[in-house]
Formats: structure tokens, sequence, C-alpha cells
């Protein structure tokens, strides 16, 4: 059997996205999501998104990391899967669609940005440069001073399989302050198990420790990863943080079959 997919990518953060709206594609086990996203033996991706039907949003959004494995919402992913939804006409300019989180809705802007509402977040760890925040995914998001002389793989890896985070795992981002709203950002993806281009909810996540850690007084900041620019938008409300938005490109690499 062939299954048609199409590559998209946000940031440089690539997904397969498969349509199952009509319910016909069959169960995809682990190890068949993890060999479509074999760079090698696969099309090759951060990760696999299939599309289906809803009763309580546009469409539901099932999202699997690259080891196979369900995963938590991912930002990136969602600006794909709406970009996709919308190139298959059904939704138009604006949409809600259902996460492994709930419900989320999203936007297609003018310049065809794409934003998703987040809601909110009123948990947060916040240590001395670092802090701990779910974004729809749990992070870890450290301030550091040179973003490129780190040995980002092996600190990340460090804290991803330390003894609090090996069962569940945690991404782990670092972000250089450039100015008072924009900073730089890379990040390690648990799932993928390595360092990816961008990580949409890393961004939510580093917007939250950009406010916490007192590092600006702004509530709209601009994030630059390896892949591209992201923007998040928040309402710091007390302690928590409300009206989440993250922006960004999402865009169709290529299209094809894979034998299933």
């Amino acid at each position: 059997m062939n299954l048609e997919f199409v590559k998209y990518q946000g940031a440089g953060n690539d997904f397969v996205v498969l349509n199952n709206l009509t319910g016909k594609i069959p169960c995809l086990d682990q190890s068949t999501v993890k060999r479509y996203c074999d760079r090698n033996f696969g099309i090759g991706a951060d990760g696999l998104i299939i599309l289906e039907k809803s009763t309580q949003a546009d469409f539901f959004m099932k999202y699997y990391n690259s080891d196979g494995k369900p995963s938590s919402l991912c930002g990136n992913g969602s600006r794909c899967a709406v970009k996709y939804a919308h190139g298959l006409s059904i939704i138009g300019l604006e949409c809600t669609f259902k996460a492994f989180d709930g419900i989320h809705s999203a936007k297609i802007l003018p310049d065809n940005r794409i934003r998703i509402h987040f809601g909110y977040i009123d948990s947060v760890e916040v240590y001395n440069k670092s802090i701990i925040c779910d974004s729809g995914s749990p992070h870890y998001v450290e301030l550091v001073e040179d973003l490129k002389s780190i040995d980002l793989i092996e600190q990340a890896r460090a804290i991803r399989y330390s003894n609090r985070f090996k069962k569940d795992g945690i991404n782990v981002n670092y972000i250089q302050k450039k100015s008072s709203c924009h900073f730089e950002i890379r990040t390690y993806e648990r799932g993928v198990e390595n360092e990816t281009l961008a990580c949409g909810t890393g961004v939510v996540a580093s917007g939250v420790a950009a406010s916490c850690l007192n590092l600006t007084d702004g509530n709209k900041l601009s994030f630059q990863a390896r892949g591209g620019l992201l923007e998040m938008q928040f309402k710091r409300v007390g302690e928590g943080f409300r009206d989440i938005f993250l922006i960004g490109e999402a865009k169709e690499v290529f299209r094809g079959f894979i034998d299933h």
C-alpha cells in the first residue's frame, strides 16, 4: 500500500504530514513511524503528523517524534498542520485544532505567517539562570553568555538523562540575550535525541524564561533559531502567563508516496 505524504518545515523543524480525515490510513506502529522519519532509509523528518477528524475542532493533530513514539504538543508542527489543512480547503484563514494538550486556535496572517494560540502557563520553576515549565511539552531553559561555544549535545543530554527527567524526558533549550526583546536559541529535543533547527514549544518556554529571569520587560519577543526566526507574545498576569501566541512560517518542501 502506498501512502501519500507531504513534507513541511517550520523554521527548519521538518515533518512528514499525512491526511487521515477519511480514516483510511491503517494504524502506524512505532517502527513504521520511525522508518518514515529516518533520514537515510525514509523520508526524513523530526516528527510525523497525522490529521484526523475531531468532533470538538476543525481537525485533530496526532503527533509522533522521530523515534516513532506518540508525543506532546509540537508548536512548529502545529503551524505546518494548519498550513496543510488550509491547502486541503478544510479550513479558512482561522481554525481550531485539537492536540495532545487540548484545543488550540490558529490564524493565517496577511504576511502568510501562522499564529498559534497556546493558552496559559501557571507553573514555572525559576532558578538563578534557568527555568522549567510545560508549554505543551516539558522544557528546561537556561541563559548562557555565548550560545555558539557551548557543547549543546553533551550538556543537554546530561540534563535530559538525569535522574529527574530520565523516565519521561525533557527538552533542553539554551538562550542568549541579544537585546531586551530579541534572543538566540538552540534546542535539544527529546524523542529526536539531538539538536533540531528550531522548536516552537521551546520558544514559548524561552519567552517565559526571559520574563521570569528579568531579561525583558516586553511581551513581544523574537527568537533566532538555527532554522529561522520565531516570535512569541504573552500577557504576564501575576506569576502566570496568559494569551500566549507563537508566530512563524510554515512551508511545503515536497510531496510523494511511500510504501506502508
